[in-house]
């Protein structure tokens, strides 16, 4: 299995994860969540055209995909809660798997943050709907750490976790 970033060839691959993440998101009672088609196809696009979108592929599928950003993020600027830090920071938006329960979410976040630190950032934010049962599992179980509430655009609360990894320069174990 490898990461790679995404392809507009990609998009309709993209676009099946995204439909079969918001069923399971409605399974399991979170109702509202990327409701409308969201992401759209232009969300996505976007995402691949700057560079943002990756894949996790296994030679024959596309499993999981993610939006890796650098930040700052706007909608983190105000958080009701505390960051515990103005470090530099990337975020994740739109992280989605074929199918639960596999580690492909696992997977993704450990290829994240590898990628983070060979880019001189250790921090990764990311956000998830209240009911969104399954993703704060994943965060709790990888160990983020809840920091509050950032509000999005239009106006629409989302948990705010955070996560920092030892960066090379205080470790051992860098290569």
């Amino acid at each position: 299995m490898t990461i790679r970033p995404a392809t507009y060839s990609d998009i309709e691959d993209l676009m099946q994860i995204f439909e079969g993440a918001r069923k399971i998101m409605r399974e399991s009672g979170n109702l509202t969540q990327w409701d409308g088609g969201y992401p759209a196809e232009e969300v996505v696009s976007a995402d691949i055209g700057a560079g943002n979108c990756y894949v996790l592929d296994d030679g024959h599928e596309i499993l999981g995909t993610m939006a890796l950003i650098p930040g700052p993020d706007p909608t983190y600027a105000i958080i009701q809660g505390e960051w515990p830090d103005d470090d530099p920071y990337y975020v994740i938006h739109r992280i989605a798997t074929s199918s639960p329960g596999r580690g492909i979410a696992k997977k993704m976040l450990d290829w994240a943050f590898e990628y983070i630190l060979s880019e001189g950032y250790n921090v990764i934010r990311i956000d998830t709907h209240r009911d969104n049962s399954i993703m704060h599992h994943i965060l709790a179980k990888y160990g983020f750490s809840p920091c509050g509430v950032i509000h999005l655009a239009d106006g629409s609360p989302r948990d705010a976790y955070y996560m920092k990894r030892p960066s090379c320069e205080h470790t051992d174990d860098c290569m």
